[in-house]
């Protein structure tokens, strides 16, 4: 800025011509240099290589798996995987997008007793992981459950042939489970949308003679479709990554199968050949999901922008109202936060003997080492389009979100073959020379927990990073390239200090996940290693939940945190809380 000043100031008694000459030299030569930045488009390919190897890895061993185990596969385990994983993810994302998509709607455009609390109450439930979410329905509703138990002392019952009750271990029942955890992802981005329309839309369609619910399903629906799209994508890679809630309750999914086929038969390369129709099925869902918003663009013509006035409800209607916003958020984090928090108060020596505390520790470590990693390198990734400004950048921060989309059993599977093959060769070369054995490195260790989470969780750093990126200048690095900064000095003396709300914003989300993630966790742990979430699994694995209920409290009370930071965001934006 000053430099301008004073090249546009015809009365400056700044430099003379050769210096400015000299200035202007150096700008068109930092612009130059940030078009290409061979150094930066180098570094996107590096972390983008890093994401690709365990994809990669996959492929490579599904191809060239020893024992040809893909006929019996294909004819006794596929079938009835792939109908599983298809028909818990399609139930799952229908009923989240009723139930999303209508709270979403009616607390846009009403107002009703409990709204403005409701609102905040509504995205509670993503704080509770599926896994935990079946263990606590399974304990409410299971035959030795206090549902049951109340229903035979009730009516004098005494055997379960005595009289028919809903089976919770089964694909219905796992269907409602995860729904009641997963729905906020629809509800989160079916608001935001909602709010953004102007009424101007709407009011046109009541002009037109349409109804209340007419206008809804004519042009507000139609509005929010890429949006709720955005949202059941979501759902339904959270589906596909689920392990530990479909084990407990009998559902045996391409991950199920995975986890099955790799531990319990050993049969690695059969392992990776489901983890190969896996991958497919998100590439197709992907697709799919980018099919459904079809390209759509939604502009407003006019700059007589108005926000949604709410319309009252009154009486009985807008108590039904309220209940009908208050039932997913009662059924999705009410009931499983009491039931541990009833658990956990009950049982809290058991959880301390039993290994919580150093669990504790051993999540807290990992999740600490996995955002900070994912924070540098989603720093580096977004801040390389800013730089050198390719397609090439472009594409590859893109792809770098790609983890984000890979259920864990496959992405622990892609993690382990490279490093074990790394292991290996290190091994025979210790051997060789100094006739010693290295063991596991890096397969064994937990660096490839670490890995494993850098890969999966990247996108959400990313995320948060491009964001804080997007609201900083570019005259800024123009004015620094100028002043003699390189790329490099000007992320850290420039950029890194505006940024770090962002980063800490994106570390929290990035902690808050691997704390809480199951499948990876469960298949790459070191030997006698548990974290948190192994150390609630392996209790439920068991049957003993009321014992892993402090674990599983201390994993809800944590991802409480982002939740609030997302919702004050959400709502700081739209302005309509």
């Amino acid at each position: 800025m000053v430099l301008a000043m004073r090249l546009n100031s015809p009365t400056s008694t700044g430099p003379g011509p050769s210096k400015l000459l000299d200035s202007l030299r150096r700008l068109l030569d930092a612009g130059r240099g940030r078009s290409h930045a061979p150094g930066w488009s180098f570094t996107s390919g590096l972390v983008l290589a890093v994401i690709a190897l365990p994809v990669a890895a996959v492929l490579y061993l599904a191809a060239t798996a020893r024992d040809n185990d893909w006929p019996h596969l294909a004819s006794a385990v596929l079938p009835v995987a792939l109908q599983q994983t298809l028909l818990l993810a399609l139930g799952t994302v229908a009923v989240t997008l009723v139930a999303g998509t209508s709270t979403a709607w009616l607390i846009t455009m009403y107002r009703f007793p409990g709204r403005a609390v409701l609102d905040r109450l509504l995205v509670l439930p993503l704080a509770i992981p599926t896994y935990i979410a079946a263990y606590c329905y399974s304990e409410i509703f299971d035959y030795a459950g206090p549902v049951q138990s109340e229903l035979r002392s009730l009516f004098g019952w005494t055997t379960a042939q005595d009289y028919w009750f809903p089976n919770i271990r089964s694909l219905p029942g796992a269907v409602l489970v995860m729904s009641a955890v997963l729905y906020p992802y629809v509800y989160l981005a079916a608001r935001a949308t909602f709010v953004q329309q102007s009424v101007c839309a709407l009011e046109v369609a009541r002009t037109l003679g349409r109804t209340s619910m007419g206008t809804f399903w004519a042009v507000a629906l139609p509005l929010a479709r890429p949006a709720l799209a955005a949202g059941a994508a979501l759902v339904a890679m959270e589906t596909l990554n689920d392990l530990g809630a479909v084990q407990h309750l009998g559902i045996q999914t391409l991950s199920a199968s995975i986890y099955a086929t790799w531990l319990q038969r050993s049969n690695l390369g059969g392992a990776a050949q489901l983890a190969t129709v896996t991958l497919l099925l998100i590439v197709l869902l992907l697709a799919a999901e980018r099919y459904a918003r079809g390209g759509a663009k939604v502009h407003h013509t006019t700059g007589r922008y108005r926000a949604i006035p709410f319309q009252d409800i009154d009486g009985w209607r807008g108590y039904a109202a309220a209940a009908l916003c208050a039932l997913p958020f009662v059924v999705g984090f009410v009931v499983p936060f009491l039931l541990l928090a009833r658990f956990a108060m009950a049982h809290v020596s058991v959880a301390i003997e039993g290994g919580f505390l150093s669990a504790a520790w051993n999540s807290l470590m990992l999740a600490t080492l996995a955002a900070g990693a994912a924070v540098a390198l989603g720093l580096l990734i977004s801040y390389a389009p800013r730089v050198a400004k390719t397609r090439f950048t472009r594409v590859a921060a893109q792809m770098s979100g790609f983890g984000y989309a890979l259920p864990g059993a496959v992405l622990a599977l892609g993690v382990l073959i490279p490093l074990a093959a790394i292991d290996n060769s290190v091994d025979a070369l210790v051997r060789d020379f100094l006739g010693l054995s290295t063991g596991l490195i890096l397969s064994g260790s937990i660096a490839a927990l670490v890995y494993a989470y850098v890969i999966r969780f990247l996108a959400v750093a990313r995320g948060g990073i491009e964001a804080g990126l997007e609201r900083i200048s570019p005259n800024l690095d123009a004015a620094a390239r100028a002043l003699g900064e390189t790329a490099a000095s000007a992320l850290w003396r420039i950029h890194l200090p505006l940024l770090l709300p962002a980063l800490g914003a994106a570390g929290l989300l990035v902690f808050v996940d691997a704390l809480k993630e199951l499948p990876t966790t469960l298949l790459l742990r070191p030997f006698n290693f548990e974290t948190l979430a192994t150390h609630v699994y392996a209790f439920a694995a068991v049957e003993q939940v009321e014992a892993g209920a402090l674990g599983a409290l201390t994993i809800v009370l944590a991802g409480l945190v982002p939740l609030v930071v997302l919702h004050r965001a959400i709502a700081g934006r739209t302005g309509n809380g």
